[in-house]
């Protein structure tokens, strides 16, 4: 079978092939379905407030799980307040004994990346299925790793991909499905994180590769899974360039300061500094962070300009399908806007999509990711015919308006056809992620990555068919 008519195949039947093997056990016996969360830092409350709130009737919280006590005796206080019910918490060292107690069907990772393999295979082992955020991991060991357990434990995994879930990004899926531009043949897709979400990276556990693998892990593995499934294809190759220059000490200095220090909250220069981080002032940020300090000693407000950071604010990155479509992709995380702008070129005309973000910070309150209506546009530039407008399509609610339709397709009782096929498996995750550890490595050796040599016998997600490549292309009109 070729690659298209895999594909073809794939996506007649695969509506519910994404629904974790536990949580179709649970719906054909009747019973709501059991989760427990491990990692209670901020990413974990989306799912929590699901799961005790508009799918109570379907899902059922049953644990906690944190390396810090602080936190979890937080999200154990807001949970009861939410359901009246008080739900068990424990230590990381105690995640066996959690699982053997509280008998979830579904382990959800939302922990410090560098720790959602570990996660993962061990809940496998145990008997669950997992749910994890983005990144699937980071790391091309643990990839095989988690594939090795998968196989070896017949559980499934899914990776929460939400920015599928947008609106205006499942509508040009819908456009480029429809064969409005015919075959995309190039990507130009450039990813702008201003100077308050994109600077947060820089003060938190993401600035340490050791725990995040960087940016290209981190943040561009929601990017890269957007293009391989807008393009329903595979990568095949990556090429890679990154550096740090806007996080630096030198450049604290060129900014009128004297000198990085530790922290924000004890920084002498804080008063002249616009990049300070004032946690006791925002109530979320300080009950999560700043008053569960004494347990672990995370700082959530270290300086963005201390030479300890490893990780790059510049890098663009050089990608080649197995449809022979290229991709160029850059992330920049010191711009006056957040948001993107990505063109795709194809043999009938050219889209161009820009989306762009509201101005907030992890964990602070506000909604994240939303977009800013008159900033969101799509439009189509036929060849040799005028161009037009397209009317986008909207959403409310976090990650423009994919959070809460994603939620739906994981929690509702209702598990509807979805020709978009947005569910992602652990297949989706792998390329979303091994795209970025492609380009780390080529950051250091210089040289391009084939991803099959991280991945080898990956095989092909369940993507929707896309229109045939033909050799055939109608020819422009005479200008």
């Amino acid at each position: 079978m070729n690659r298209r008519d895999f594909i073809k195949t794939s996506a007649a039947g695969a509506a519910g092939l994404c629904i974790p093997g536990a949580t179709a056990a649970a719906a054909q016996a009747g019973r709501r379905v059991r989760y427990a969360i491990v990692g209670t830092g901020g990413r974990h409350e989306m799912y929590r407030e699901a799961i005790l709130g508009p799918y109570a009737a379907t899902s059922e919280l049953v644990g906690f799980c944190d390396v810090n006590e602080g936190r979890l005796r937080l999200t154990q206080g807001k949970a009861k307040a939410r359901s009246g019910k008080t739900i068990p918490i424990y230590l990381a060292k105690d995640f066996d004994r959690m699982v053997a107690e509280t008998k979830p069907d579904v382990v959800i990772v939302t922990t410090v990346d560098v720790f959602h393999h570990q996660y993962i295979i061990r809940a496998m082992e145990l008997g669950c299925d997992a749910l994890t955020e983005k990144p699937f991991t980071n790391g091309d060991e643990k990839v095989r790793m988690i594939l090795e357990a998968m196989k070896r434990t017949g559980r499934k995994c899914r990776v929460t991909f939400n920015y599928r879930y947008s609106p205006p990004r499942t509508q040009v899926k819908d456009l480029l499905m429809a064969g409005t531009i015919g075959d995309v043949l190039s990507v130009d897709f450039h990813w702008m994180l201003n100077t308050q979400h994109g600077t947060d990276y820089f003060r938190r556990w993401h600035s340490q590769k050791k725990f995040s693998n960087g940016l290209m892990c981190h943040k561009a593995t929601h990017h890269f899974d957007l293009v391989n499934w807008w393009l329903s294809a595979i990568p095949v190759s990556v090429y890679a360039t990154g550096k740090r220059e806007f996080y630096t000490p030198e450049m604290a200095k060129k900014l009128g300061l004297q000198s990085h220090h530790e922290r924000c909250r004890s920084c002498p220069e804080k008063a002249r500094c616009s990049f300070e981080l004032n946690l006791a002032a925002n109530a979320g940020l300080k009950e999560m962070y700043l008053d569960c300090e004494q347990y672990d000693g995370y700082f959530r407000d270290r300086c963005v300009f201390r030479p300890e950071i490893d990780i790059e604010d510049t890098m663009n990155v050089l990608v080649r399908y197995d449809t022979g479509t290229t991709l160029c992709y850059s992330v920049n995380a010191f711009n006056a806007w957040e948001g993107y702008v990505i063109c795709f070129n194809g043999t009938k005309g050219r889209l161009e999509h820009k989306a762009e973000e509201s101005v907030y910070l992890t964990g602070d309150g506000s909604v994240p990711g939303a977009l800013k209506p008159d900033g969101t546009t799509i439009r189509i530039y036929p060849l040799r015919e005028p161009a037009y407008g397209v009317a986008v399509w909207t959403g409310e609610g976090g990650h423009g308006g994919g959070d809460d339709v994603m939620l739906a397709d994981i929690f509702g009782a209702e598990k509807k056809p979805d020709k978009y096929l947005r569910a992602a498996d652990h297949r989706s995750g792998a390329y979303g992620c091994l795209i970025g550890i492609a380009a780390n490595i080529c950051f250091k050796n210089g040289q391009p990555v084939t991803i099959a040599d991280l991945a080898p016998g990956l095989g092909y997600p369940d993507y929707p068919a896309m229109p045939k490549r033909s050799d055939a292309v109608p020819m422009p009109k005479k200008v």
